[in-house]
C-alpha cells in the first residue's frame, strides 16, 4: 500500500509543471489581468506621451549648439522614464498591494515554484515596457523628427540598453516592495524616489541645466543612464556636447546598469518577503 502511494505521488509530482512552464503560465495570466484593466491601461501607456507633448510642447526651441531641438531631447527621456514606470514602479507597488492582501501567501502555499511567480512579472514587464517603448518611439518619429537609427549597431546598442536597464529597475521594484508597510502606503514610497530621480537625471530637465551635485547623486541610479544611452542610440553625435562629461560613455553605461543588475538581484533575495512584518 505503501509502495502504491509512493509511486501514486511520484507520478503527480512528475506531472506538476516546471518553473519555467509555470512562470510563462504565470505571465499570461498578469498580462490578462493587466489589460483587462482599462484605465490601468490607458494611464501606463498615455501618461509618458501626455508629458512628451506637453514638455515638448513649452520647450520647443533649438538647443544651441547640438543641432537638436529640445523636443527631440525629450523623446528619449520619457523612453526611459517609461522603462523604469513599467519595472520599477510597477513592480514596486503592486507586489507590495499583493503582500498585503495575502496574495502572495496564498501563492507560497500552492506547489507552484516561487520563481514562477517571479518569471510571471518579468513577462509582464517585458510586454508593458516593450509597447510603452513603441508608442513613444512612434510618437516620437512622426511628431518630433527623432530618426530611427540606421546601422546595426545603433540597434544593438538600444537592444542592450533596453534589456540591461529593464531588468536592474525591475530588481529595484521588487526589492522596494518590501519597505512599504502596506499596500496602500505603497504608491507614496515608490512614486516619490522615481520622481526626484526623473528631475536630476535629466528626464524633465536638460542635463546641460542641472547642478553637477545634483547629477552626481542622479549617476549613482539607472535612470541617469539610461536617459543617457538613449539619447546616444537616438539623437545625432553632435547632442554628446550636452552630457555631463561631453561623451555618450556607453561602455560606463554598461558598467553601471550590469553592476545594478547584479545589486539589485542581491538586494532582492536579502529583503523580499511572503508575508508583512505585522504576519510574523
Amino acid at each position: 500500500m505503501t509502495t502504491t502511494l509512493l509511486k501514486s505521488d511520484a507520478r503527480q509530482a512528475r506531472r506538476l509543471p516546471g518553473a519555467w512552464q509555470s512562470g510563462l503560465r504565470r505571465g499570461g495570466l498578469e498580462i490578462k489581468q493587466f489589460f483587462r484593466l482599462r484605465e490601468q491601461v490607458v494611464f501606463t501607456f498615455a501618461f509618458p506621451v501626455v508629458f512628451l507633448f506637453l514638455f515638448a510642447s513649452i520647450f520647443n526651441d533649438d538647443v544651441q549648439g547640438a543641432g537638436i531641438t529640445a523636443s527631440q531631447l525629450y523623446v528619449p527621456a520619457m523612453m526611459a522614464a517609461g522603462i523604469m514606470s513599467t519595472s520599477f514602479q510597477s513592480l514596486g507597488i503592486s507586489i507590495a498591494i499583493e503582500r498585503d492582501e495575502k496574495v502572495l501567501r496564498r501563492l507560497r502555499g500552492t506547489p507552484m515554484p516561487p520563481a514562477s511567480y517571479f518569471l510571471g512579472k518579468v513577462w509582464l514587464v517585458l510586454v508593458t515596457g516593450v509597447l510603452e517603448t513603441a508608442v513613444l518611439l512612434a510618437v516620437g518619429s512622426l511628431f518630433y523628427d527623432v530618426r530611427l537609427p540606421t546601422s546595426p549597431a545603433k540597434w544593438l546598442t538600444f537592444g542592450w540598453l533596453f534589456l540591461l536597464g529593464i531588468t536592474a529597475c525591475a530588481l529595484l521594484g521588487i526589492a522596494i516592495s518590501s519597505v512599504p508597510k502596506s499596500g496602500r502606503s505603497a504608491t507614496s514610497v515608490v512614486v516619490l524616489p522615481f520622481l526626484v530621480l526623473q528631475f536630476i537625471s535629466g528626464v524633465y530637465i536638460a542635463i546641460d541645466t542641472i547642478p553637477d551635485w545634483m547629477l552626481n547623486i542622479g549617476a549613482i541610479f539607472p535612470l541617469k543612464w539610461l536617459c543617457q544611452g538613449l539619447r546616444g542610440v537616438f539623437l545625432p553625435d553632435s547632442a554628446h556636447v550636452l552630457e555631463q562629461a561631453g561623451s555618450w560613455e556607453f561602455g560606463k553605461t554598461a558598467l553601471v546598469l550590469g553592476a545594478w543588475c547584479v545589486g539589485g538581484l542581491v538586494l532582492c533575495l536579502l529583503t523580499f518577503r511572503w508575508k508583512n512584518r505585522r504576519d510574523g
